[in-house]
C-alpha cells in the first residue's frame, strides 16, 4: 500500500462478491457526480471461480455503459506471446517436455518494464462498506477476520493457539512489493540463491528456500523481476551492489538455475489450468482416472470423519505429518518437502479423497495459488501429470530420517515429543513402551495409542552401501526410492491466506470433497 501511495494512488479494501462491490462503487460515483467513470481494468486469471468473477464484473461494467478491459496476468516467467504452443490443448502433459520447449530458461523471459512513477489517484469520495460486512481497521483485525472461519470450524479440535515456546516461524514476512524486493535482495546477499539447490529441502529456518511464493501469488512481485535480479547478479551488471557475494559475475550457477526451474513450474501449472479447466477440481484429475477407490468421509462413516479430523489437526501419530500440519495451521506456511509428504500421506497411505487436503491448504496457505495448489495435489495423488502417477509414494518415516535427521523439526512443532531422544519414537511415537509413555506424560494420547497408520520402516544398512536407511509403506508395497519426489523439491513451488472462498466450483468431485469436510462448516459458504 505504501508503494502505491508513494506514486499518488492507494488501496481500498471491500468485502463482498466482486461484481456486487464494483456495482456499488459505480453507482456511488454516478450518484455523487464527483468523478466520471469511463471504464474498468482487471487482470485475467485462469481459475474457474476467477473466470466467473471476470464475467460478473464485465456484465456490471458494460451494463453501466463503460468499457471493460481485461489484462494478461504478468506475474509469470514466460510471456504468453512467447509460449511455443498456439493452443492450450497443445500443451505437453509432461513438464519435462514443456521445459525443453522453452529452454534455455535464462534467455526466455522478456525484459522487465520500468515501474510507473505515477498512477491515477483514488476517487475523492469512496462509498463506505455496505452491510452486513465491516472493514477491519488494522492488520491484526484483518488476519483475525480471515482466521475466524477456520478456528471456529467444528473439525478443528485441540489445535495449538500459539507457536510452541522456542519455535520460530519459517515464514515471518510482511506483504507488499517493497518487502518482496527486499527479500530478493537478501537472498542474493546471503548467497541463499547460490546455495538454493543444496538447501531447498530444508524444514527449519527462513533461508533454506526462497519463500517468494506468497509475494508471487499475491502479485507483489513477478517471476520476471526475480529473473531480472538474478541476471544482474550472474552477469555482474548490478552497478556493484552485490559485488563480493559468492557467485557474483560468474554466470548462472546450480542454485539460480534451480530457482528458474521452480518459477517455470508455476508457469506450467497455470497453463495446465488453462488447458484442463474445471478438471483441476475433478476427483479424477487431469488424467480423468476414476479407477481409484477414494475413501469419502461422511456422517455415515464416523471412523473416516475421525481420521480426517486427526489429519487436519496434526494428531496422526506420524511425526513429520503432524509437525507440518501444526506449522501450517499456526503460520500459514509449511515447506515444499513437507507438503509433498502430507499430500502423499492423505492420498496414498490413508486413501482419503485428495481434494480434502487441497481444500484445507486453500484455506490456510499464505502463498495459496489456485493452479499451483490444486495441480500439485493432483500430481502427488497420482491423478495429475506425474508420469509415475499412482506408483509414486512417499515414506514419511524415511523422509524424516533423510531431511530431519536430528528430529528437530518434529520436536519444534510437536513439543509433546521434545523429551524423546530415539528418532524412531520421535517419528512414530506409537513405538514408545508403557514406561516411556508414563515418564513423558503421554499416556492416553490418540497419536500414540491409536496412530492412523503404522508405516513399516527399519534402520539398517543396505546392501552395496546404498544408504543407511531402508523401508517400505505397509499395504501399498511401493517404495520411496531414496526419497525421490520427481519435481518440485524447492520451497514454494507447491503452493494467499484468505479462507475458503466457498462459492463452489460446481464440478465433478468438488461437491464430494465438500461433503467430507467443508459442508460441516456453513460459515465457509
Amino acid at each position: 500500500m505504501t508503494s502505491l501511495e508513494a506514486i499518488g494512488s492507494g488501496l481500498n479494501i471491500r468485502v463482498g462478491m466482486v461484481g456486487d462491490v464494483v456495482k456499488e462503487l459505480l453507482e456511488s460515483c454516478k450518484k455523487s457526480g464527483a468523478i466520471e467513470v469511463f471504464g474498468l481494468w482487471m487482470t485475467s486469471e485462469e481459475g474457474v471461480e476467477e473466470k466467473c468473477e471476470e464475467q460478473d464484473v464485465r456484465r456490471v461494467v458494460e451494463a453501466d455503459g463503460n468499457e471493460f478491459r481485461l489484462w494478461v496476468d504478468e506475474k509469470y516467467l514466460i510471456d504468453d506471446r512467447d509460449i511455443p504452443h498456439s493452443k492450450a490443448s497443445d500443451l505437453p502433459d509432461v513438464f519435462t517436455s514443456y521445459r525443453k520447449s522453452v529452454e534455455p530458461l535464462r534467455n526466455a523471459p522478456r525484459r522487465v518494464l520500468p515501474t510507473p512513477t505515477r498512477l491515477l489517484p483514488q476517487p475523492p469520495d469512496v462509498p463506505s462498506q455496505s452491510s452486513p460486512f465491516s472493514i477491519p481497521t488494522s492488520l491484526d483485525s484483518i488476519i483475525s477476520a480471515l482466521h475466524k472461519p477456520i478456528t471456529s470450524a467444528p473439525f478443528v479440535k485441540n489445535e495449538p493457539s500459539s507457536i510452541p515456546c522456542g519455535t520460530k516461524s519459517a515464514h515471518p514476512f510482511h506483504g507488499g512489493s517493497k518487502a518482496g524486493h527486499a527479500r530478493i535482495d537478501h537472498l542474493i546477499r546471503s548467497a541463499s540463491m547460490t546455495h538454493y539447490k543444496d538447501t531447498r529441502n530444508g524444514l527449519l529456518g527462513t533461508d533454506f528456500s526462497t519463500k517468494l511464493s506468497a509475494w508471487l501469488a499475491l502479485g507483489c512481485i513477478t517471476a520476471r523481476q526475480i529473473h531480472h535480479d538474478l541476471l544482474a547478479f550472474e552477469d555482474g551488471t548490478d552497478g556493484g551492489k552485490w559485488k563480493g557475494i559468492q557467485g557474483y559475475g560468474k554466470g548462472e550457477n546450480p542454485g539460480t538455475a534451480a530457482v528458474r526451474f521452480e518459477l517455470l513450474w508455476r508457469d506450467y501449472m497455470r497453463l495446465c489450468t488453462r488447458k484442463f479447466g474445471p478438471r483441476l477440481f475433478h476427483l479424477s484429475g487431469f488424467r480423468n482416472d476414476d479407477s481409484y477407490p477414494w475413501k469419502m468421509p461422511s456422517k455415515a462413516q464416523p471412523e473416516l470423519e475421525e481420521m480426517l479430523t486427526r489429519f487436519l489437526n496434526g494428531t496422526t501419530g506420524t511425526g513429520l505429518i503432524d509437525a507440518s500440519q501444526r506449522e501450517l495451521f499456526l503460520t500459514g506456511y509449511t515447506s515444499n518437502r513437507a507438503r509433498q509428504n502430507v499430500a502423499s500421506f492423505l492420498s496414498k497411505h490413508l486413501g482419503i479423497n485428495w481434494m480434502l487436503g487441497a481444500e484445507w491448504y486453500e484455506c490456510l496457505l499464505v502463498d495459496y495459488d489456485v493452479s499451483n495448489n490444486w495441480g500439485n495435489w493432483q500430481y502427488v495423488a497420482g491423478v495429475g501429470n506425474d508420469p509415475r502417477g499412482e506408483a509414486r509414494v512417499f515414506n514419511p518415516i524415511k523422509q524424516s530420517f533423510d531431511y530431519d535427521s536430528d528430529g528437530d523439526y518434529v520436536k519444534a512443532w510437536v513439543p509433546e515429543l521434545r523429551g524423546l531422544d530415539d528418532l524412531q519414537k520421535i517419528f512414530q511415537a506409537w513405538k514408545m513402551n508403557d514406561e516411556e509413555k508414563k515418564e513423558h506424560e503421554l499416556e492416553g494420547q490418540d497419536m500414540i495409542e491409536k496412530p492412523l497408520k503404522k508405516i513399516d520402516f527399519h534402520v539398517g544398512r543396505r546392501g552395496g552401501g546404498g544408504g543407511q536407511y531402508g523401508g517400505s509403506s505397509r499395504g501399498n508395497q511401493r517404495h520411496d526410492k531414496a526419497g525421490e519426489s520427481g519435481r518440485g523439491k524447492g520451497g514454494g513451488s507447491f503452493g494467499a491466506r484468505g479462507g475458503y472462498r466457498g462459492r463452489g466450483r460446481g464440478q465433478k468431485g468438488r461437491g464430494q470433497a465438500r461433503q467430507g469436510m467443508m459442508a460441516k462448516a456453513g460459515q465457509f459458504d
